[in-house]
């Protein structure tokens, strides 16, 4: 009779799960080698003391220089912005929003720390928004005109957007239009009647000049809201 070869039983998979056992001396052998680590360290240190101390005077030393650099930059900037000066010329070839900025510069020279420039699809009628030192409210709307007085007057339908705008929209207290070049007639007649502040080339320069800041140059501006905060 022919007998069928028996079967084998598969062999038994060794489990790949670490026992017990193994963890725990995974675990002790850890701790015994960060303990002999630190106790190697401790005793390192004990026996050159003045390692931590050279640690801490290079530390101190870093502290103190990224402190100084911090003050000499701060002092760099106080002094650049306050010195910061444009000519006509110069305004007259700016990009329309190149000239936004150098608005915002200038109020940001004159004390106005939080000076933005906010113009752009939205805006409201606003390109500069500020609060000077007194805490008047400032909203500024920038009119460039490539050239200058050659170029066409800023008339009253700009004023109208920025009257709309300027005081209900964006809380201002001090409401300006700025133009390197000038004003028509009747844009002239309406700031006057709803107490709009107009900077035409002529004031522009005077301004960007450095020889005062904005509010000294423009009549009929609100009373300050508190005392001045400048030293």
């Amino acid at each position: 009779m022919n007998r069928r070869p028996a079967r084998r039983r598969p062999a038994r998979r060794r489990s790949r799960k670490t026992s017990g056992g193994e963890q725990l001396l995974l675990v002790g052998g850890g701790l015994l080698a960060a303990w002999l680590l630190l106790t190697g360290l401790v005793n390192f240190l004990a026996a050159h003391p003045w390692i931590p101390l050279v640690l801490v005077l290079l530390a101190g030393g870093a502290v103190a220089a990224w402190v100084v650099q911090r003050q000499r930059a701060a002092q760099w900037e106080r002094v650049r912005s306050q010195g910061l000066r444009y000519a006509l010329g110069h305004l007259d070839a700016l990009h329309h929003r190149q000239f936004e900025d150098a608005v915002r510069d200038l109020m940001h020279r004159d004390g106005c720390a939080d000076a933005v420039q906010v113009g752009g699809a939205g805006d409201n009628g606003a390109d500069v928004k500020a609060t000077d030192p007194f805490g008047r409210r400032w909203v500024i709307q920038c009119k460039h005109r490539r050239a200058g007085l050659e170029g066409a007057a800023v008339g009253t339908p700009d004023l109208q957007v920025l009257n709309g705008t300027g005081r209900p929209v964006h809380r201002g207290d001090v409401i300006v239009l700025v133009t390197n070049g000038r004003f028509s007639k009747p844009a002239l007649e309406f700031a006057r009647d709803q107490r709009l502040h107009l900077v035409d080339r002529a004031v522009l320069a005077e301004w960007a000049s450095g020889s005062k800041p904005l509010w000294e140059l423009l009549r009929a501006v609100p009373p300050p809201r508190r005392p001045t905060t400048l030293s």
